[in-house]
């Protein structure tokens, strides 16, 4: 303990005399204007361990490079307040992984994971009732699949028997690329490559295709080194898609070095989630989720702004998840505060001035396929503006 208590006091010297130094050169004293750098010099501080783990919230975010790190980052940078509250992301190994750090790593509390990630573990019988065990916080943004081939490659068909990568089997990927595969019944040789690699293997003709599935632009693939050989290909929003999946596009904006000005590719979204184990409500764990998404969603237009991600700009906090139950003090926040998502406010507005439409909605089910159906309609309409 003494040696402790030595430790303690040299350290606390080198600061002090580092300060006064400082003030010499008129300089800050970081002592002075930052609580949180005073508490990890408090040596041997119980009440200082206790509040810092009281406080800190940890989130699984994504691989190095991706939409999901960047969204960590930001979220961090925004929220982090002295030693109230700290957000901590982790670099996660994608969807899959991040799933079961959720369920079983010790000190997760968030994670971001994409929507079909858990249908697609029950469906293959990995997990059975997974959705129980989650909740959400909200629905992100929509992740676009982005698929880089020869130019010979038109859209998804055009890769019947051909060697595509799909990334490594514990992101997320993989899994909606299955997906999509296995519902339009197109039959391709699959390949488990990290994407650095996977790009270097398309160049050198060792594979057909090179499949993402993030946020646009994605680092990996508005940084590809294009010869002029490669291209986007489109991926139809064919109907068995419409239940699971959103229309998207893609433009010259978004990838300079795959699409040409003026020209558009098509592609479908799937939702990214900010996911939370399904905590006991007089949980310790559900208490610090709450004072996160209190701070989140009060801070929340901060994140709508420049230098913060584009995609923070898609983000609708009230925007409901098919299948997905809402923790509960996310949804009594935004109850209280009176948020609704809007895209279910015109859809609304839509039923009423159309009793036609409204005739067709005979259950939820109804209700929902027609709102999709909505949507798609929304986004067609804001790529026609894009075309302008």
């Amino acid at each position: 303990m003494r040696n402790v208590a030595r430790m303690a006091l040299a350290a606390m010297m080198m600061i002090c005399g580092s300060a006064a130094y400082a003030a010499e050169q008129g300089e800050y004293d970081p002592s002075k204007v930052s609580d949180s750098l005073k508490a990890i010099f408090q040596f041997g501080s119980t009440s200082t361990k206790q509040a810092l783990n009281a406080n800190t919230v940890t989130l699984i975010t994504g691989t190095i490079g991706g939409t999901y790190v960047q969204f960590g980052a930001d979220l961090a940078s925004v929220l982090d307040d002295g030693n109230k509250l700290r957000v901590l992301p982790i670099v996660g190994r994608g969807s899959v992984q991040s799933v079961a750090d959720i369920l079983f790593l010790q000190g997760v509390d968030l994670g971001i994971v994409r929507a079909d990630t858990l249908d697609y573990l029950e469906r293959k019988g990995f997990a059975k009732d997974i959705k129980k065990q989650f909740t959400y916080v909200t629905k992100l943004y929509n992740e676009e699949m982005q698929v880089i081939a020869p130019k010979s490659v038109a859209t998804l068909k055009d890769l019947e028997g051909k060697k595509v990568s799909v990334d490594l089997p514990n992101g997320g990927t993989f899994v909606t690329a299955l997906t999509v595969f296995e519902r339009l019944g197109i039959k391709a040789n699959f390949v488990y490559i990290e994407q650095r690699i996977a790009m270097e293997k398309l160049k050198a003709g060792e594979i057909d295709a090179v499949i993402v599935v993030g946020g646009k632009p994605y680092k990996s693939v508005s940084t590809f080194n294009n010869d002029g050989r490669f291209h986007l290909a489109a991926v139809d929003y064919a109907k068995p898609l419409q239940n699971d999946y959103l229309p998207a596009s893609l433009t010259a904006k978004d990838y300079p070095n795959l699409i040409k000005d003026g020209e558009t590719v098509d592609t479908i979204a799937v939702p990214a989630v900010l996911a939370a184990y399904n905590w006991d409500a007089k949980t310790e764990r559900y208490r610090k989720i709450s004072q996160f998404v209190d701070a989140f969603f009060t801070k929340f237009p901060t994140l709508q702004n420049p230098p913060f991600h584009p995609k923070w700009k898609e983000v609708s906090l009230a925007a409901p998840l098919s299948g997905w139950n809402r923790l509960p003090v996310a949804q009594q926040w935004l109850d209280k505060h009176g948020v609704e998502p809007v895209a279910r406010q015109r859809f609304e507005a839509f039923l009423k001035q159309n009793p036609a439409a409204a005739k067709v909605v005979q259950s939820e089910t109804d209700k929902e396929a027609l709102f999709k159906q909505f949507q798609a309609w929304e986004a067609e309409n804001a790529r026609a503006q894009q075309r302008k």
